[in-house]
């Protein structure tokens, strides 16, 4: 498509600068209205995954609540106990959010 597009460009003559400088001005939109968001919240994702301590509670990408009883930094695994007596391994990788500090945020609302 791209092809076709930069050959009609060619085509009508002289405007080949000016789809330059277009598809120049298309990235730019895309880099500051999609992906630099997005890299900014996987970075906090990750900052928050490295900073988990026991007795924090959680959310997982599946839905999971419950509340860090042990760390596993050697491989990545995280123990949540989400109910009395009852405690899951999970992958560091899926815990995403902090209970409180999302209660709290909806709270101030």
């Amino acid at each position: 498509m791209n092809t076709t597009m930069f050959l009609a460009a060619q085509a009508a003559g002289g405007g080949s600068m000016q789809f330059l400088i277009m598809m120049v001005a298309i990235f730019a939109i895309m880099w500051f209205f999609m992906i630099r968001p997005q890299q900014k919240k996987q970075k906090e994702i990750r900052n928050f995954q490295n900073s988990l301590k026991e007795g924090s509670s959680v959310v997982t990408g599946g839905g999971i609540y419950g509340t860090v009883k042990r760390i596993d930094l050697t491989t990545n695994k995280v123990e949540l106990e989400i109910a009395k007596g009852v405690v899951i391994t999970v992958d560091k990788g899926y815990v995403f959010a902090d209970i409180s500090a999302t209660a709290a945020a909806v709270q101030k609302k």
